[in-house]
């Protein structure tokens, strides 16, 4: 069996919405669409979670579920001299804090939480959008770049818990880094 890591977390929050905030001009203000701040959420293998605007959806299969570090947010806070900022405004799912999340790309590992867990397989970065700029502060999307969470596949069905969580990793991480800007993948495109 091959050895794991065990990091002690939190699940500070559990966003599900049923449809896309932010499109087209930002000017023109944020969609109005319901958005919870849920307890729980319930994944679902292959799908990713119940509600979701992501969930089933084929082409967001590998990376229907988004986990972030508050602690990336909390820097980028801190460097643009803004903030706190809400969290939610980033629309990430599972907002947690002691992650660092940039090594569990190409990885699969789970989140413990309330006698559940849920195993992922780490897709992608979590590109953030230029939305950033207006939701949070002016020059945002840039300092969000190499730290906006990961994008993951749900590989087994289950209930995430907002509150103490336990995250099981293949590698060793070092949750002091949970708020550096990790370095993107050079592009495979001329």
């Amino acid at each position: 069996m091959p050895e794991t890591y065990r990091y002690d977390v939190e699940i500070l929050h559990l966003l599900v919405s049923p449809a896309h905030a932010y499109f087209g001009r930002a000017r023109d203000g944020a969609a109005d669409v319901p958005t919870t701040d849920a307890q729980t959420a319930e994944v679902v293998a292959g799908k990713g979670i119940v509600g979701d605007r992501f969930f089933g959806k084929a082409a967001h299969m590998d990376a229907a579920v988004t986990l972030f570090a508050v602690e990336s947010l909390e820097a980028i806070a801190a460097e643009l001299g803004a903030g706190p900022f809400n969290p939610l405004l980033t629309r990430r799912n599972v907002v947690l804090r002691g992650a660092q999340l940039a090594p569990l790309l190409g990885q699969d590992f789970a989140l413990e939480s309330g006698g559940s867990a849920v195993s992922f397989h780490g897709g992608r970065h979590a590109q953030p959008c230029a939305w950033m700029n207006q939701m949070l502060a002016p020059d945002a999307h840039p300092a969000m770049r190499g730290r906006g969470g990961i994008r993951c596949r749900a590989l087994t069905s289950g209930l995430l818990h907002r509150g103490p969580a336990v995250l099981v990793s293949p590698v060793p991480l070092d949750p002091a880094q949970a708020g550096r800007a990790s370095l993107l993948r050079p592009s495979r495109l001329p």
